[in-house]
């Protein structure tokens, strides 16, 4: 057992020969249906979760009839966890522009509503800082403005468990077949 004042030599940064697992990182992205955003990136090497969920409005613990009305001011998103030292954000973020149109407002495709907004919720300022810089590099590839709301995230809430895996659940669903699958061959997913 350690003393008050002794620590592991992990913990004053002395190697003890093993190699110390990476501090993952998380980013909250919202592309229109939170399904789509989370098949995409659960095939990212680097990511490790991808968790369907609802942020950005005012409604504590929503849910996803409350949030479909379009009326709680929450977006569907979905909380990426991953490792920096495999993935950085810059890469997770030109994959959000190419896997989604930031050029209209609340809609995707046939999905219409504020719930289905672009938006990148980020949890300090360096991830902002990225965020912004990477909405600037990947404007030069559109022809309308970029829409992307980019904001401090207050609270993410994940969604309903038969949200989660969805794609992976559900392959031959009319949504996966139609709308998923397409957006990841085109991405070469």
């Amino acid at each position: 057992m350690l003393g008050a004042n002794e620590l592991k030599a992990e913990d004053a940064g002395v190697s003890s020969g093993k190699a110390k697992p990476s501090r993952m990182d998380t980013i909250v992205l919202g592309g229109g249906c939170f399904w789509c955003v989370e098949a995409v990136y659960e095939r990212i090497p680097g990511v490790v979760d991808a968790v369907s969920g609802y942020a950005g409005g005012t409604v504590k613990n929503p849910t996803y009839e409350q949030v479909s009305t379009g009326r709680t001011g929450h977006a569907e998103v979905v909380q990426l966890t991953y490792d920096p030292s495999k993935i950085s954000l810059d890469t997770i973020l030109e994959i959000f522009w190419k896997a989604h149109d930031p050029t209209t407002p609340n809609r995707q495709g046939a999905d219409v509503g504020p719930q289905y907004r672009s938006i990148i919720l980020f949890k300090d300022e360096t991830q902002r800082a990225v965020a912004e810089e990477s909405k600037k590099k990947a404007q030069a590839g559109f022809k309308a403005p970029i829409v992307t709301e980019i904001l401090p995230l207050t609270e993410f809430y994940p969604a309903e468990e038969y949200h989660q895996d969805y794609y992976r659940k559900n392959p031959y669903a009319g949504y996966c077949v139609f709308v998923i699958r397409p957006k990841l061959e085109k991405l070469g997913l």
